[in-house]
């Protein structure tokens, strides 16, 4: 486990399972999720709203810098949440070869998927969303793979945008 600030931890600790759709927002941590962000890099804090389902303070975060692919990176993931799958590829080609994209395509065969694109995993996430299916499991296994990526990508660099 990375050196997160207390708070953070327990909260990564406390996530409920991720969800591909909007789910359901985790209104009794709504207050240690505010404490927690104001002492992460903004792009973390996007994530830390999504993983909680808050996808309007993460969508917040996340388009006030659209010149940042941390942030845009968070952004295509809550619009494939959202579920707005169009909007989402537009974000996912914004965001462009970023190197969490590459920890996918190698770690995601653990968790039972072959990672190719973002553009792909939209589409396999827009048909297992609600099935579920044992793909739909797949997803959310690979989703919170992506999550832990690039939540540690961006604080390991404190992506200070």
């Amino acid at each position: 486990m990375r050196d997160f600030p207390t708070a953070v931890t327990e909260l990564i600790a406390a996530a409920p399972p991720t969800d591909l759709g909007p789910g359901t927002p985790a209104a009794e941590r709504r207050a240690q999720i505010r404490t927690a962000v104001a002492s992460l890099p903004p792009a973390c804090g996007a994530g830390l709203w999504l993983l909680f389902d808050y996808l309007d303070e993460s969508h917040t975060i996340s388009q006030a810098d659209e010149s940042c692919p941390n942030r845009n990176f968070w952004h295509a993931i809550m619009h494939r949440r959202e579920p707005d799958a169009w909007n989402s590829k537009y974000w996912w080609r914004r965001v462009g070869a970023h190197p969490v994209l590459a920890q996918l395509a190698e770690q995601a065969p653990a968790v039972g998927y072959k990672y190719t694109t973002p553009f792909d995993f939209v589409d396999f996430c827009e048909k297992a969303r609600g099935t579920g299916s044992a793909d739909e499991q797949t997803a959310q296994r690979v989703q919170r793979l992506e999550w832990d990526l690039l939540f540690a990508w961006c604080f390991d660099r404190g992506a200070r945008k």
